[in-house]
């Protein structure tokens, strides 16, 4: 008889090597709960230490971006509770990409919620099969989730509207074929405010930016992503981990300072071009066939 508990455990322990992340670490901030804050006006997080999962509230029922595990199902809920929200009012479901760790809790708050389930077009595919037949990656593909199916298929620069809010995806590919970074505008203190919530621009271990027959634009598509993210107008820096922005220093300092923490579009500049720094040396390397 299988034991599938330790074949979760595998299949866990495979997505962390391939994120290049310890044991440890990801054990304890992907499904570590994290008090829920509210990041200017009407944009809370709701996530857990370093998955982060981000709700839009309005008059007509919310949006809710990343499902996160199937374990984070119970964390998020708990977290919309607690900020006097209804978890059965989130009527549009976004994620920020076709990994399991934003979106295999998908079905689940669907199933649980009534949610409309928005991706954008070119990671659909991969939501509704439950993750890619075959990876880039190779052994131990993390890509594998619960399959949902998909309400809507969104194209770049599309907006989502509910209510008073309104969310503009742009198509940030790489890391996935539909990495999308989410943009909105919200009031703090009655001043408006571009919130950035980025998709990912990493190249994780094993990726294939040359001669890659499965995903032949990969490289392209992460110049693409580079552009677009440096052209974007920013004043709250977010993403789809919490390690991005820096999320716990700031969370600490929300009230001790007269300017919101997580306002930072300087942090959000060294971020991008760190990462397309290591793109480029990644890039660089597998041209070279080092």
């Amino acid at each position: 008889m299988t034991d599938h508990r330790y074949t979760r455990s595998l299949l866990f322990f495979l997505l962390l090597s391939c994120c290049g992340l310890s044991w440890a670490q990801d054990t304890s901030s992907w499904t570590e709960p994290f008090p829920p804050h509210r990041i200017a006006g009407n944009l809370y997080y709701v996530g857990s230490r370093d998955l982060a999962s981000y709700l839009i509230t309005t008059p007509e029922g919310h949006v809710l971006i990343n499902s996160s595990l199937e374990e984070s199902v119970p964390l998020i809920r708990a977290s919309v509770e607690k900020l006097g929200f209804k978890f059965t009012d989130i009527r549009i479901l976004l994620i920020s990409h076709a990994h399991s760790d934003h979106c295999a809790g998908s079905a689940e708050i669907v199933k649980q919620t009534g949610a409309k389930y928005f991706v954008m077009e070119q990671d659909a595919d991969s939501v509704e099969q439950g993750g890619e037949k075959k990876s880039r990656v190779g052994k131990g593909d993390y890509r594998v989730f619960p399959p949902a199916k998909v309400d809507h298929r969104l194209k770049d620069g599309e907006e989502v509207t509910l209510g008073d809010a309104v969310l503009v995806a742009h198509l940030t590919p790489g890391h996935t074929p539909g990495c999308t970074t989410w943009t909105m505008q919200v009031l703090d203190d009655g001043k408006p405010l571009n919130a950035v919530m980025i998709g990912s621009p990493s190249v994780n271990p094993g990726y294939v930016l040359v001669g890659n027959t499965k995903y032949p634009g990969i490289a392209t598509d992460y110049e693409k992503t580079f552009r677009v993210l440096k052209a974007l107008p920013v004043d709250l820096f977010l993403g789809a981990h919490a390690s991005y922005f820096d999320m716990e220093a700031k969370h600490a300092q929300i009230g001790k300072t007269p300017v919101n923490p997580f306002i930072d579009p300087a942090g959000y500049q060294r971020y991008v071009a760190d990462r397309e720094g290591a793109f480029l040396k990644e890039w660089e390397k597998q041209k070279k066939g080092k």
